[in-house]
């Protein structure tokens, strides 16, 4: 709790400020809402606003774990192929500069409108970060420990599992906390152009000129940000648990 009692207190700060700069007419409230405001209108429309973070949020959970096995996997499979590296990782690294908002009209017409865009969405955008992140952490393994399993003739898969995995830990967990955020990014581009969520929301918000309603979704999208980095923290402090002698640095 005294860890997180900084940010508490920053954020009732700004919170109280913006409520008085509201209620005085400093800032315009068509512009900024006051949190006052905010908080009404997440109650009217509390119906609207639960469907519609219950649907992006499970969208982007499915985009995310394909994101994860898919990345995961791919870096495996790089870290055991030198050639296939080397092929197919430029094109990925290129693909990966390529807005997702730009491609999200070809997704529609791949998927159509609806929840496979949204998920399609959010898993290219988040499975870059785990295929690099994973990669770093499988090559950085000691020279020294490779020789060791070179010794004793460990078979690449063996490395794999025994060695390069393990040290690849904190790298997978960087790799997990950054693709976390970018399914959610990759989800709410997708709902822009095939609908349905929070995404549509705010776009309907935005014809309405109601910056209060884009704002209570903004608000959500940022709880759902902290569910899943709270939901990692607690899978990695398990897994440390089990292990703790496995994954010593900390991030």
């Amino acid at each position: 709790m005294k860890k997180h009692l900084p940010a508490f207190v920053f954020f009732i700060v700004i919170t109280a400020s913006l409520e008085i700069l509201v209620q005085t007419g400093i800032f315009n409230s068509s512009l900024i809402p006051a949190p006052s405001q905010i908080v009404e209108v997440l109650k009217e429309m509390h119906t609207d606003f639960q469907s519609a973070f219950l649907e992006s949020f499970l969208n982007v959970l499915i985009g995310f774990i394909l994101s994860v096995i898919a990345g995961i996997f791919i870096a495996c499979v790089f870290s055991l192929s030198d050639i296939l590296r080397r092929a197919i990782l430029p094109f990925a690294i290129f693909f990966q500069t390529v807005p997702i908002i730009a491609i999200a009209p070809l997704l529609v017409i791949y998927f159509g409108f609806g929840a496979s865009t949204v998920i399609a969405s959010s898993f290219i955008v988040s499975i870059f970060p785990m295929i690099a992140n994973t990669l770093l952490g499988l090559e950085s393994t000691q020279p020294s420990q490779r020789d060791l399993f070179s010794i004793y003739k460990a078979t690449p898969w063996e490395s794999l599992w025994h060695l390069k995995l393990p040290s690849a830990f904190n790298s997978i967990y960087a790799g997990l906390k950054v693709s976390a955020g970018l399914a959610i990014i990759g989800a709410v581009a997708g709902e822009f152009v095939a609908g349905g969520g929070l995404g549509a929301l705010i776009d309907s918000a935005r014809t309405q000129q109601r910056v209060d309603i884009v704002f209570a979704a903004l608000l959500l999208l940022s709880l759902m940000g902290l569910i899943l980095m709270g939901s990692l923290a607690l899978i990695r402090a398990s897994l440390l648990k089990l292990r703790p002698w496995t994954f010593t640095e900390e991030i």
